[in-house]
């Protein structure tokens, strides 16, 4: 019996429960053959930043990390030999073995579960290939970059039922969840409109069309992968890739999958989204390398009546506005009409939302319990739908009809096509 098949058929013969290192013998230890090995795919920031905070559970275990940046990828697997550095002299971690491709760490059969830290446009194709390698996936948000890829992505976590979790991370913080429970229940009435503020894009003077010599330790072919291999510039790459909407979203992607998916949240709309999805005011730079909008808005509008307004000209966070009063939750501050609906304590209905207290102890749980996460793969795609909307509004110049159920812009075969649209380069593919 494969080790992973092991975990999982022990986990469900067992009941659903994570014993506390407490009971696991001297100083906590879990045995080596009961640990869940990750693997880590993009060793930047917010990759490193989720895979680290694996590393401290006593039943995870950092085992492979990938990066086409072999300085970014060697220095993550500096650090993690470094945390089992003590393991690794009694001769029970084996050390922390690199990729250049990410295909290779996905066929690994010791490895029980991936973290994807990619820029946006490699979400989808290494995930997919992690799934299709029998793992489950922790994958930051957005989702994908394209529509078509969240369609393909959680219809094969689907099939597959495996654990997925997106790093929509704010699920798992008291403060949203409170928000969502006080409209889930019907507190501020019914529903008039929801109020979703994210960041003003970031302009440069960087034209980037001469390249930049490459680096030796960056394969830049690997890095652009299925995206357009653009000029090389340092500033399209690390972090600012953001801002290039050949890999990245903008700020209206790089947000959406945190507003608007609390938004959605509170709404019960996890499955769901608008009937109509129009831009509004999208303003692009005159001059420079990147090319997301400096200032938008979306607004759609839902089967219930309401709108929900997504723009970079309102207030940082989510609000909804209800007839009987409204809450307003961002990171770090919470506030209603009626400071009762949101003391930790209040009972605020039978509604009670999915309560995390950590987003990828969440998902670990999710691995060793084969419970669902709280931020699964279609909840993700969902809340992100109304932005890929949005942008296909924006370059058409006129409001799209939504059907929710079967994922079809209605009556403009047009708008439907560019939705879906997958241009790859080479031979990459999501099949």
């Amino acid at each position: 019996m494969k080790r992973r098949h092991f975990i999982q058929r022990s986990a469900a013969l067992s009941a659903p429960l994570i014993l506390p290192a407490s009971v696991l013998g001297k100083g906590g230890a879990v045995p080596p053959s009961e640990r869940v090995n990750v693997g880590l795919i993009g060793c930047g920031g917010q990759g490193n930043g989720v895979f680290n905070a694996m590393l401290n559970f006593k039943d995870v275990q950092g085992i492979a990390v990938c990066d086409p940046d072999a300085h970014r990828m060697n220095d993550t697997k500096g650090k993690v030999e470094q945390r089992y550095a003590e393991a690794r002299e009694r001769g029970s971690y084996k050390g922390c073995d690199t990729y250049g491709d990410f295909r290779e760490l996905c066929a690994r059969e010791d490895i029980d579960a991936v973290v994807i830290g990619t820029p946006d446009h490699w979400h989808a194709i290494s995930a997919l290939a992690a799934l299709r390698a029998g793992k489950d996936v922790y994958c930051e948000k957005p989702i994908t970059h394209l529509f078509a890829e969240g369609q393909a992505l959680y219809k094969e976590v689907a099939a597959r039922k495996a654990i997925f979790q997106t790093g929509s991370q704010q699920r798992s913080d008291t403060r949203f969840r409170i928000a969502a429970e006080v409209v889930l229940n019907g507190l501020i009435g019914k529903v008039q409109q929801v109020e979703v503020g994210l960041p003003t894009g970031k302009p440069t003077n960087e034209e980037g069309k001469v390249a930049q010599p490459i680096p030796d330790h960056l394969d830049y072919d690997m890095w652009c992968g299925p995206s357009r291999l653009l000029p090389y510039h340092k500033d399209r790459l690390h972090w600012n890739w953001r801002w290039c909407l050949d890999y990245g979203g903008g700020q209206l992607m790089d947000w959406i999958g945190h507003h608007n998916d609390i938004a959605h949240w509170g709404l019960g709309l996890d499955k769901s989204g608008p009937i109509q999805v129009e831009a509004k005011g999208f303003r692009y730079p005159d001059k420079g390398m990147w090319d997301h909008p400096l200032d938008y808005e979306v607004v759609s509008t839902y089967a219930d009546g309401y709108t929900i307004s997504i723009s970079s000209k309102q207030r940082m966070g989510t609000k909804w506005i209800g007839e009987d009063g409204w809450v307003f939750v961002d990171r770090g501050k919470i506030e209603a009409s009626d400071r009762q609906w949101i003391r930790e304590a209040t009972d605020r209905g039978p509604v009670k939302a999915y309560a995390s207290r950590d987003h990828r102890r969440n998902f670990i749980d999710g691995v060793l319990t084969r419970t669902e996460c709280i931020c699964p793969a279609e909840t993700a795609h969902r809340s992100i739908t109304p932005g890929h909307l949005g942008y296909v509004s924006d370059a058409l110049g006129r409001p799209l009809k939504w059907d929710p159920e079967n994922e079809v812009v209605v009556g403009d075969a047009e708008a439907d096509k560019l939705l879906k649209k997958l241009d790859y380069r080479g031979d990459w593919k999501l099949g």
